[in-house]
């Protein structure tokens, strides 16, 4: 029986008509993932570089947010070719590759999700979901049709090249890290900072002369909105492991005593 091909990110982002907003999946839990899958938000990150996720709990994931109207994006902990293929096998659809610095680098990482003569990726579609088991009529040929790549723009070498990056074939989109971008301008910790966001500001203007979706990473509501008015096609604005981290930590504040006994809130002990 054929199986449809879902539509990759960069369609959907093509075809939208609004700016996407998505958040990080960070807990490595399939239940985690299906319950923000089914938030209304557009899309979710799943990410392998700062959590804990390898390729069981990868496959796991995308199997629990397969029925919801989301796109699922993931993130590897480096640009590797072997990674890659393992992703793309899995039958991962978008990739946000991390730390692309050059246009060397992104070339990279297109050649990586495509077939030889076009690139380097190994053959296993007989074994693998991302083809189901050969049930997808003409993947071999049809295979870089069904994959995005996104690229990860964080440091001030990549700023400098991100004209360069833009114009990779086979680069659907850039992404921005204002944290990792920071840090690479001695700015540690400081993403809000005005250089950083003209940095941000200045690869957003770069991806719309190229004709490119550019996103970005902002928690901060208002950061968030500023950089969609600045261009950015897509956000990430919120993260499942810090809303929880939050949440838990706005009920302890209301019901749990201080260091010096007093009442949450100033107020009496609840009953309950």
């Amino acid at each position: 029986m054929p199986i449809r091909v879902e539509p990759t990110f960069a369609e959907v982002l093509a075809t939208a008509g609004r700016p996407l907003a998505g958040m990080w999946v960070c807990s490595g839990s399939p239940l985690v993932a299906e319950i923000c899958a089914g938030s209304g938000l557009d899309w979710l990150l799943i990410d392998a570089e700062h959590s804990p996720n390898g390729i069981e709990s990868i496959l796991a994931q995308l199997q629990a947010v397969q029925g919801y109207p989301v796109q699922a994006m993931v993130r590897p902990p480096v640009n590797d070719a072997v990674l890659i293929k393992q992703y793309l096998d899995l039958g991962v659809q978008n990739l946000l590759i991390p730390m692309v610095n050059s246009a060397a680098e992104a070339r990279a990482a297109v050649a990586a999700v495509r077939y030889p003569p076009h690139g380097v990726r190994g053959v296993g579609s007989a074994l693998a979901r991302a083809s189901r088991w050969n049930r997808i009529p003409d993947y071999l040929a049809r295979a870089s049709e069904t994959v995005s790549v996104t690229v990860q723009i964080e440091s001030s070498a990549a700023v400098a090249a991100v004209e360069e990056i833009l114009a990779v074939d086979g680069v659907d989109a850039v992404f921005l890290g204002p944290s990792d971008l920071a840090a690479s301008m001695g700015l540690l910790g400081e993403q809000e900072h005005p250089k950083v966001r003209a940095a941000v500001e200045h690869c957003l203007e770069a991806a719309t002369a190229a004709g490119k979706p550019a996103g970005v990473n902002a928690f901060n509501e208002s950061t968030a909105k500023g950089y969609l008015d600045a261009g950015a096609s897509f956000v990430l604005v919120g993260a499942d492991v810090a809303m929880l981290a939050r949440g838990s930590e706005a009920l302890a504040a209301k019901f749990v005593p201080d260091e010096s006994g007093e009442e949450p809130d100033g107020g009496a002990r609840p009953s309950y």
